[in-house]
């Protein structure tokens, strides 16, 4: 079993307990088709301009983005960081709801944990594929 730790560092939205729990099933549905039965994953939804300091001291990239993670190991799998300000400005330009783009988010998260990139246009369909195909098990699907 996954143990999913949720840290709420922002005012921007409330991350209330349904939100958390069907982003844990996420990161667990994520987990099952992966392979995977244990391990830790902590999600921290921060503001741009927290997400933008680790975006420039990690990737050295000064800008804000919507979800960056940090692979640890395979029982403690790693930290998934989203941007609540980037989540809701994405969900409204793409036309879906909140809830289903901080489920995109957390699965692209929770894939780039299991090692998964978007590099190359071959990796990044490969991603895509496995994004949609848990989304849309979760009944998670563009609305």
């Amino acid at each position: 079993m996954i143990n999913v730790e949720f840290n709420d560092m922002q005012d921007f939205l409330e991350i209330d307990q349904e939100m958390k729990d069907l982003l844990a099933k996420v990161i667990t549905t994520a987990a099952e088709v992966e392979g995977y039965s244990g391990g830790e994953v902590s999600v921290a939804f921060v503001s741009n301009e927290e997400i933008r300091k680790l975006n420039k001291k990690y990737r050295e990239l000064d800008e804000a983005t919507d979800v960056l993670s940090f692979p640890i190991d395979d029982e403690v799998l790693g930290d998934i960081i989203i941007s609540s300000q980037r989540a809701a400005l994405q969900a409204e330009e793409y036309g879906h709801s909140l809830k289903r783009e901080l489920a995109y988010l957390t699965v692209h998260g929770i894939l780039h944990l299991f090692g998964y990139d978007h590099h190359g246009q071959e990796e990044k369909n490969e991603m895509r594929q496995k994004e949609e195909r848990i989304l849309t098990e979760l009944d998670l699907s563009r609305d």
